[in-house]
């Protein structure tokens, strides 16, 4: 099982970026993948979810702003983040995980398969 994520890159206040996971070795659609992202100094955060074929949950911070989607026939799980604020400036991975603790399903130590991060950077 390999996760890619891609997408990342810098952008203004206010701009958008489109973050793509293609999984691969992977092919049930009731496959959990959750996006997490990490700033400088600080520890790993659960960003959203998609679980249950098309179920979604997002943390407070991002509420309104990010959504995240999947194409299953592409085996990717994208997050579509607008409204970008310097706070969300962070390497964001992906991570899929199978049989999760629904209750637990932010926590990512509940997930097997992570990508290698991808480097987002907002300016003031």
């Amino acid at each position: 099982v390999q996760l890619q994520a891609s997408g990342g890159g810098s952008v203004q206040a206010g701009g958008s970026l489109r973050l793509s996971c293609v999984a691969s070795g992977l092919t049930s659609s009731s496959i959990s993948v959750a996006w997490f992202r990490q700033a400088a100094g600080k520890e790993r955060e659960f960003v959203a979810d998609i679980w249950r074929g098309s179920r979604t949950g997002y943390a407070d911070s991002v509420k309104g702003r990010f959504t995240i989607s999947r194409d299953n026939a592409k085996r990717t799980v994208f997050l579509q983040m607008n409204g970008l604020r310097p706070e969300d400036t962070a390497v964001y991975y992906c991570a899929a995980g199978t049989g999760l603790i629904l209750s637990s399903r932010r926590d990512d130590r509940q997930y097997a398969y992570w990508g290698q991060g991808t480097l987002v950077t907002v300016s003031s």
